[in-house]
């Protein structure tokens, strides 16, 4: 048996008709994670013996009628903010390597209750806090189209597990393109949903913030399959007091709709210094879309000035992660900063101490800027069916290759916001897609599909057309 890069459709649906066996669908992926996850590095711990027995509570299920979505689906969760009781949850922190979870976190009961199986957690870098996937206790995760380039963070373990067919799902979170940047990198498929649509809290801290940055979402290889998972993590749950109810359905994306959409198209969402090569390949994708019949016209944005950006977006992820660690101590009894003070990696640090020095008005006062670029982007989704724009502003970078302070001809600071195209997003809370939209020397550009807030069902329908006309592929399918 062979399933390793077939959809979740395709499997849940065989477990269903009998013609797959959960247990054999188990044991094909954990021999895939034997023989290839050293090349990767994708994941922090494979929970063998557990899937082995879930896979048997899901057959018994199954065998007694029961119909379940996500039958037999092996997923993997980022080890980071979604958790597994029982199973290690060290966020991808060296000090936190033996800490045990003990409590299933939301999303990961509705995996379950939907019959999909965790074959384990996937690598970060500590807390989430980097665009690339790297950290002391378990080192880089490269990309499956080269692993000598970093699959992106900081849910790059995800995507790698998915682009070399060591799980069928997987979750990820998004404060600033940690579900694009890695789906960018390892060319899969990822959603940044609207703040609310998938829920996020815990007992320690529900609220995550007053005005918040940072989501969960599905990560998978197609895009029915991402479909099929949001139908499953979507929707309101008390431990997540800003949740919403679930209001459409998303399992079954329409790709026929090309030829009425429109799109606007943005290279540069008139902020960024893009790579021609990026450009390039986004474009050549949307023009296939226009034979097709789609509408594509290129737009200007009135974003605010960048640095007025940037400084907002600063302070709010700062102030995310200060709040991180706060989070620990209250979970954990522990003072991260204070009692592993040689093992929290410097970058981290910096990080958290920013955050701890805004004063309440700094923050609140990162709504004015936000408000202005929501006003930006608002009319735009309005006006059509997306925005399209690249995900990242270069091709992959090398685990240790430093952010390119010149793209194009034009000076950038060098800095990770230099890069990433997708913070601007988390600012102002739209929806998104990243879509593959081809490769450049053999590693993946991704796009990001960009709508109204809960046009989560119409970015879905737009990447599964994009899915249909330009398929992508894997270098071990």
């Amino acid at each position: 048996m062979d399933i390793c890069f077939d959809s979740a459709a395709t499997i849940a649906a065989g477990v269903r008709n009998g013609e797959y066996e959960v247990a054999d669908i188990v044991e094909t992926t954990l021999d895939r994670i034997d023989e290839r996850g050293a090349e990767t590095n994708a994941y922090i711990t494979v929970t063998a013996s557990a899937a082995r027995e879930r896979a048997r509570e899901v057959q018994a299920q199954v065998d007694e009628g029961a119909e379940l979505p996500l039958a037999g689906v092996p997923v993997a969760i980022k080890d980071l903010s979604e958790t597994k009781a029982g199973v290690p949850n060290t966020k991808g922190l060296e000090p936190l390597a033996d800490t045990v979870a003990e409590e299933t976190s939301v999303t990961v009961r509705r995996l379950e209750a939907a019959g999909a199986i965790v074959v384990g957690t996937t690598n970060t870098p500590e807390l989430g806090h980097k665009v690339r996937t790297d950290n002391r206790l378990q080192g880089p995760t490269g990309t499956p189209f080269d692993t000598a380039y970093n699959a992106g963070g900081s849910s790059g373990g995800s995507a790698a597990a998915l682009a070399d067919g060591l799980c069928v799902l997987a979750t990820g979170s998004d404060v600033g393109g940690s579900l694009r940047n890695p789906a960018a990198c390892c060319g899969v498929v990822a959603l940044k949903p609207s703040h609310g649509l998938v829920p996020r809290g815990n007992r320690v801290n529900g609220f995550r913030g007053h005005t918040p940055i940072g989501v969960l979402g599905p990560m998978a290889r197609d895009v029915e399959s991402l479909g099929m998972l949001l139908e499953v993590l979507a929707g309101k749950d008390s431990v997540d007091p800003l949740s919403v109810p679930q209001p459409d359905s998303y399992d079954e994306p329409d790709g026929s709709v090309v030829d009425s959409l429109r799109l606007a198209y943005s290279p540069d969402l008139d902020c960024f210094a893009v790579d021609p090569s990026v450009r390039k390949t986004v474009r050549s994708t949307l023009s296939s879309l226009e034979a097709a019949g789609a509408t594509v016209e290129a737009v200007s944005l009135e974003t605010p000035e960048y640095g007025e950006l940037t400084h907002a977006y600063i302070t709010a992820v700062t102030t995310f992660f200060a709040t991180a660690v706060t989070e620990l101590e209250a979970s954990l009894g522990v003072d991260l900063l204070e009692a592993y003070d040689e093992e929290v990696p410097p970058e981290l640090r910096t990080l958290v101490s920013m955050g701890r020095s805004h004063d309440i008005n700094t923050y609140t006062g990162t709504e004015f800027p936000r408000t202005e670029l929501f006003h930006a982007i608002e009319p735009v989704c309005k006006e059509y069916d997306a925005l399209v724009c690249p995900s990242l502003a270069t091709p992959p970078l090398t685990h240790d290759e430093p952010f390119p302070q010149e793209i194009d001809g034009q000076s950038t600071g060098g800095l990770p916001t230099d890069w990433t195209m997708a913070w601007p997003f988390n600012l102002t809370g739209h929806p998104v897609v990243n879509v593959p939209a081809g490769t450049v020397g053999g590693l993946p550009v991704g796009m990001q599909v960009v709508g109204e807030t809960f046009s989560e069902a119409t970015l879905l329908d737009i990447a599964a057309a994009v899915e249909a006309i330009e398929p992508w592929s894997y270098p071990g399918a």
